[in-house]
């Protein structure tokens, strides 16, 4: 889909691209033309992405991308198609790829296009409360409802029969039908990516999105920050409690229940019918099955199978950890 939330510039030609970004070109490459930046699963003809770690080598080997930015090591899980491109180091090299291609992600400034509900085409047909603030080119559904000083940023899609909060923020951000946001929640910030450094820490532009799918809920003070590259996904009819933190690029399945104060860290997938307890830890680039059940205050650090149940820290299966306890 096209991005409705950042502008994106170019096409460049390779050489073009490599020396706006400050990344060497130690291969020579020269014009050709690189239309967009994608993440190794989404990427096409004449688009660059990023291979660092091994644990993402299936999805090289399938990458349709044009370039990848890579290390040497890990170059030779490329298909013949993909030119790689050596670095020392791929994620500061492809954060300065991403901030050519879109420079007014890197910021999360507010948004200064909005104005007050009742100067626009919405006060006839939403019920709000006082100071609600919407952005230009908003797009809002039918029979619903915006809380007391609320924001709709600019671009934000939000469907039929949506009910908004008390003191929410939502930007780059698309909602689908029958989805409740609960005061206080801020949806579409983006997320905590950067590099550090002794004197200036490189900030990694986020220039993925949110997508929630029909009838979930949010809970009050909860947040759930926009994709880095690819999207965060909420899948259809799940419930999600108070205080619970969604990072960058998780992907979570259709009809779960996460209790409160849950945090996930980012590019996890969540499978389908999955239940979670109260502060529950959820490590980063794992991958949850369906109908996996954790138990409240576990820890979740290595990948879950189908229909597993587990408790503790580290989250083990309910039957070895009650054995374990006795």
């Amino acid at each position: 889909m096209i991005n409705p939330f950042f502008k994106k510039y170019g096409p460049f030609n390779i050489d073009e691209l490599l020396i706006l970004s400050g990344v060497k070109n130690l291969l020579n490459y020269s014009q050709i033309k690189i239309n967009d930046i994608k993440d190794l699963i989404t990427a096409e003809k004449n688009t660059i992405t990023f291979f660092h770690s091994k644990r993402y080598q299936l999805s090289a080997l399938n990458t349709k991308a044009s370039f990848c930015i890579t290390t040497k090591n890990l170059s030779k899980f490329l298909p013949k198609s993909c030119n790689p491109i050596i670095v020392d180091n791929v994620l500061i090299s492809i954060a300065k790829i991403t901030k050519t291609f879109y420079p007014e992600s890197i910021s999360d400034d507010f948004d200064d296009t909005v104005k007050n509900i009742s100067e626009t085409i919405f006060k006839e047909n939403v019920k709000y409360g006082i100071n609600v603030l919407i952005g230009k080119k908003v797009n809002i559904g039918k029979n619903c409802l915006i809380g007391h000083n609320s924001i709709i940023e600019q671009n934000v899609i939000i469907g039929d029969n949506c009910s908004i909060g008390s003191n929410v923020i939502i930007r780059n951000t698309i909602l689908k039908n029958n989805i409740n946001i609960l005061d206080g929640s801020v949806i579409g910030k983006k997320g905590f990516g950067f590099f550090p450094d002794k004197n200036n820490n490189i900030k990694y532009p986020h220039i993925g999105i949110v997508i929630i799918e029909d009838n979930c809920e949010i809970g009050c003070g909860a947040t759930i920050d926009r994709g880095s590259m690819s999207n965060t996904i909420i899948g259809k009819n799940t419930y999600i409690d108070n205080q619970v933190h969604i990072a960058h690029n998780n992907r979570i399945g259709s009809n779960c229940i996460i209790a409160g104060q849950v945090g996930f860290a980012g590019s996890t997938t969540l499978g389908n019918n999955v239940m979670i307890g109260g502060q529950a830890g959820i490590s980063g680039h794992l991958k949850i099955g369906d109908n996996v059940q954790i138990a409240g205050g576990s820890g979740v650090i290595k990948s879950i199978q189908d229909n597993s149940k587990v408790m503790g820290y580290p989250a083990k299966n309910l039957k070895q950890f009650i054995k374990d306890n006795k």
